[in-house]
């Protein structure tokens, strides 16, 4: 005998498909054999009349192949309730198998700051309803804004919870910063016991479409997805580890092929726009990503990509790509001034969106650490040692930025990181060397979430670290979560969010620590 709950959903079902005839004249609904929406839906990319809704056919997670390779009709509807009686929005797209039968409707047409109720419909199915909302418009009054930020969740390495609490936290809007995937680890999860070997990597397009239905398959990763609008970044391991522009660890005469397939499956599993709308696998190789997105006059969000431009990482070890750790007399080029980690274009696009801010907070939305971390237990200038992955390697690039926020003194910038999977907080100067003085004063703030679940170094060594960089006021790596930012006209709350334990999927959470920026008063107060 069917169970109750399962009674429940087939009437709710039942419901909603007699509901279509009304919205889609002369829909017949087949039935549906399988269960299409396994991953769920998302929403992204939100502005003040628009959002980008997201769902990808898939029957068996484990199973990327699910499908027969044939087009297939999806519906879709966006109403102002939950229960679809104000049906705003609704139409017909295609889902290709060129595109692993993802779907991606820019749903235009929206009023400005509210929340909306989306879904899909394919048959006789029907995804689950997720909400989501537009930004204000830029005249509109100074409100508030909650925002979780997230980063950095191998799958192999705990339990997706931070992500069931960040749907519970009820945000207007998550960032996530980067490492949605890793490109190493079993796909099967019918086979725990597999080695977790790094070479186990993906390559291809069909293994790194594996990795995100895997991951995307976790349901309290889709409750996440189903409250709020994302905004997303990647960083290294969308593609492989450190990987700078078109060089990768191996030095892979091919790896600009792997490259393609890794944005490619970003983009099928992200709702984002394409800037070139085109299924032409060559063209996902340089598919842009940084974006600016406005929250009225609240908050300006500047969305980089600080890995497809960047120059390859200098002083790399004998044989190798990516990064490593080196001391100023070991690695002089570091301070090259022709290197970048954002690319010429995207730093001139950075600047005129400065430049051009009439936002409260100027959020700069980014993957790695900006403030100088200096791992050596000598603190003086010149005798410092870096990791040459993140801003450090490129001491010069981030001082073009420093100057372009004292050139055009956009109103309180912030900037969030991800990817070294601790919780810093840290006070951004043209001189790190130097205490704060009116030569030297604080520029801007950085909030560094930890990872949702991937490792960190053991909490001694980040006090190590602390110690001897006083611009970084707080640091733990012994914690997994997320962070809560709440943004008014006069602060930014922000909150680091701890699991008690990851590898438990119903785990409980604490606020390690809560620190304020006050609107005109750059750097950390500590509440």
């Amino acid at each position: 005998m069917p169970s109750r709950r399962l009674f429940l959903q087939r009437s709710l079902q039942l419901t909603a498909l007699a509901a279509l005839s009304q919205a889609f004249p002369g829909y017949a609904a087949e039935r549906s054999k399988v269960y299409p929406f396994t991953l769920g839906v998302a929403s992204g990319s939100p502005r003040h009349d628009s959002v980008v809704i997201w769902t990808r056919l898939l029957p068996d997670p484990l199973n990327a192949q699910a499908l027969a390779p044939m087009v297939y009709k999806v519906l879709w509807e966006v109403a102002e309730d939950e229960g679809f009686k104000r049906i705003v929005s609704k139409g017909e797209v295609f889902a290709l198998p060129d595109l692993a039968h993802s779907v991606h409707v820019d749903v235009t047409g929206l009023s400005p700051g509210r929340w909306y109720w989306y879904r899909f419909i394919h048959g006789d199915a029907i995804s689950p309803v997720a909400r989501t909302r537009t930004a204000p418009v830029m005249d509109a009054p100074l409100s508030t804004l909650k925002l979780a930020v997230a980063s950095c969740q191998h799958w192999e390495f705990g339990e997706y919870a931070a992500h069931r609490h960040i749907a519970q936290a009820n945000p207007d809007l998550v960032a996530f910063l980067g490492d949605y995937i890793y490109e190493w680890g079993p796909y099967d999860l019918k086979h725990p016991a597999k080695p977790r070997r790094r070479d186990i990597e993906s390559s291809n397009l069909e293994e790194y479409r594996a990795r995100y239905a895997q991951y995307k398959s976790d349901p309290q990763l889709q409750a996440a997805h189903h409250a709020a609008p994302w905004l997303v970044t990647w960083d290294d391991h969308e593609v492989c580890n450190d990987y700078g522009n078109e060089r990768d660890e191996r030095l892979d005469a091919n790896f600009i092929l792997r490259r393609a397939a890794a944005y490619q499956a970003f983009y099928e599993h992200m709702p984002v726009r394409l800037h070139k709308v085109t299924v032409l696998p060559s063209q996902f190789a340089h598919m842009r990503i940084y974006e600016r997105f406005d929250w009225g006059r609240l908050a300006r969000f500047h969305v980089l990509d600080d890995r497809q431009y960047r120059s390859p990482q200098i002083c790399a070890k004998p044989g190798r790509g990516g990064a490593n750790v080196v001391t100023q007399a070991e690695c002089t080029s570091r301070n090259d001034s022709a290197l970048t980690l954002l690319g010429a274009e995207q730093e001139k696009w950075l600047a005129q969106g400065l430049a051009s801010s009439q936002a409260k907070w100027n959020i700069l939305t980014q993957q790695t650490f900006m403030a100088q971390t200096n791992l050596s237990n000598v603190n003086v200038d010149g005798e410092g040692k870096f990791w040459t992955d993140g801003w450090d390697g490129y001491p010069a690039a981030r001082q073009r930025l420093f100057d372009d926020i004292e050139k055009h003194r956009p109103s309180n910038p912030v900037v969030i990181s991800g990817d070294v999977h601790t919780f810093y907080a840290a006070n951004l100067k043209r001189d790190f060397w130097k205490k704060s003085s009116p030569d030297n004063p604080v520029l801007a703030t950085e909030f560094c979430g930890t990872s949702i679940t991937s490792n960190s170094r053991p909490q001694e060594r980040t006090d190590q670290i602390v110690a001897q960089n006083p611009h970084i006021k707080y640091g733990r790596s012994d914690k997994r979560g997320f962070m809560l930012l709440d943004i008014s006209a006069n602060k930014m709350l922000t909150q680091f969010v701890a699991l008690d334990d990851v590898s438990k999927a119903d785990s409980g959470i604490s606020t390690l620590k809560s620190f304020m920026v006050e609107d005109g008063k750059a750097g950390l107060v500590s509440i």
